[in-house]
């Protein structure tokens, strides 16, 4: 089992609107998807074959939510295979670091927290073929062994 790659990072930010400008004006990142009037921004580099390379989620200058401070929200990590997706749920169940799971239409995630508390999401890209008409809207619990069953334990990220 291997990680494949960073697939994409998610901040929260004070005005996903205001900070969506600065990623278009500085790194040419286009946006996806807007959820929400800014609530939830999706953006992709130039030339980038990933869903989204970054996401902003709005939570203002001053958030009720703890945790929810400007920064970091989490780094999605990209396996190889779906199989190695479901390997990898249960060392986080066996490791208490499982956190929950989502099917994002375009990926199939996982989500974990490091000893200090630090999370993280582990997906599977789904294949594009599956995808073409995603909105950004979708995100529902994932069913992990339905997608074994539809794509096999060996279906390649992406592919």
């Amino acid at each position: 089992m291997a990680i494949k790659k960073i697939n994409h990072a998610v901040l929260y930010v004070s005005d996903a609107n205001q900070s969506a400008k600065f990623y278009e004006d500085v790194f040419e990142m286009t946006q996806i998807h807007n959820l929400g009037s800014g609530a939830a921004i999706f953006m992709r580099m130039k030339n980038s074959e990933n869903d989204h390379d970054l996401g902003l989620f709005s939570v203002g200058s001053t958030p009720s939510a703890p945790g929810r401070r400007p920064g970091l929200y989490h780094l999605a990590y990209e396996v190889e295979t779906l199989g190695e997706l479901v390997d990898l749920r249960e060392k986080l169940l066996a490791n208490n670091a499982y956190v929950g799971e989502s099917d994002h239409v375009v990926s199939k995630s996982l989500y974990g927290h490091d000893p200090d508390g630090i999370e993280f999401e582990i997906m599977w890209a789904t294949p594009k073929s599956e995808v073409a008409d995603y909105n950004g809207a979708a995100t529902k619990h994932l069913h992990l062994e339905d997608e074994l069953a539809k794509f096999g334990a060996d279906a390649k990220s992406g592919q």
